[in-house]
């Protein structure tokens, strides 16, 4: 379908960055938009509102020198925002982001139309994270511009369904603008995604492997040296099932066969800087931070490259496979 005026014709790839807990930052932001991507970044990344609007103002400023100086229009940026009830900062994050009308909100864990009403109001655009066709009708429903269908292998919070089947059952109720997030870590998979009927594509272990991401080198090793067998789905590390690197859990002290039930999810938890110790007995990791995450495309990704490499690599990669007959 037509993308929306905000990113037709503006993209070297048709790519979102996706916004990945503890790892995006305003540079990895930056970056990405001036390679012609979307880069977005978790509001939760910043752990107060001031400090949100302190790095929104940052990557604004820092696009607009771009632009100025090179007269190359950089890629639009995205925010992703959490509306789920244990989130007190919804409404303070969102006056912010109102506030300095950013392009792009990338909502999870709840589809509120007064959000999306309130991005509307400037001219914004709203995209929503969907697992199912219920999620997919609910968010609709919200007004929302674009759904983001995660699929099975995503990394982070992802859903079962294969993506052939998760796109053709949001396309059959939903005409607007289609993400689709899982596996994908090439050029010829944004593709494939295309082929399937998706807009875009959504990329997040793919840019863990890159010299911008401050993830710490360990995980970046894990990254590059895991395949898809190394990658497990649980929720009993955040509450919400996720892909994590199994290594990273058993480093953490867990024993795979025998891992704790899960209690419920807490963002408010989940930014603190306390450990889990009380929630899981003695053993003192927390998720994102000490035990990592990665989706299923972890087997494309052999080496650790600048931003700039990999959209580079993407889109030679995306061009051949649109060029094979």
């Amino acid at each position: 379908m037509p993308l929306p005026t905000l990113l037709a014709n503006n993209l070297t790839v048709p790519v979102i960055s996706a916004p990945m807990f503890l790892a995006s930052t305003p540079s990895m932001v930056i970056e990405t938009c001036k390679s012609g991507v979307v880069g977005t970044f978790p509001a939760a990344n910043q752990r107060t509102t001031e400090g949100l609007e302190q790095w929104i103002i940052q990557i604004k400023s820092a696009l607009k020198k771009y632009e100025k100086t090179t007269q190359k229009k950089p890629a639009p940026f995205g925010v992703n925002l959490i509306v789920h009830k244990s989130n007190l900062r919804v409404n303070a994050d969102l006056k912010v982001l109102v506030k300095h009308q950013i392009p792009l909100l990338l909502t999870s864990l709840g589809a509120v139309s007064d959000v999306v009403d309130s991005i509307h109001s400037y001219g914004g655009i709203v995209f929503h994270d969907v697992i199912n066709a219920r999620h997919g009708k609910k968010a609709m429903q919200a007004g929302v511009d674009g759904l983001i269908a995660v699929s099975t292998g995503a990394g982070g919070h992802a859903g079962n369904l294969h993506p052939f089947a998760l796109i053709q059952e949001l396309r059959t109720f939903f005409d607007k603008t289609i993400i689709l997030s899982g596996c994908i870590s090439t050029g010829a998979e944004v593709a494939a995604a295309r082929c399937l009927g998706a807009d875009l594509a959504y990329m997040g272990t793919r840019f863990l492997a890159t010299h911008e991401c401050k993830i710490n080198d360990e995980y970046k090793k894990m990254i590059v040296e895991s395949t898809a067998n190394d990658i497990i789905y649980t929720n009993a590390i955040s509450g919400i099932p996720a892909n994590f690197i199994k290594q990273s859990i058993s480093n953490a002290g867990y024993d795979l066969a025998n891992l704790p039930k899960p209690d419920g999810f807490d963002i408010g938890a989940e930014m603190s800087d306390e450990n889990t110790k009380e929630k899981h007995g003695n053993i003192g990791a927390k998720p994102w931070k000490d035990i990592w995450s990665a989706g299923q495309g972890i087997s494309a990704i052999n080496e650790v490259l600048t931003i700039k490499e990999l959209v580079e690599q993407l889109k030679k990669e995306y061009q051949q496979a649109l060029t094979i007959k």
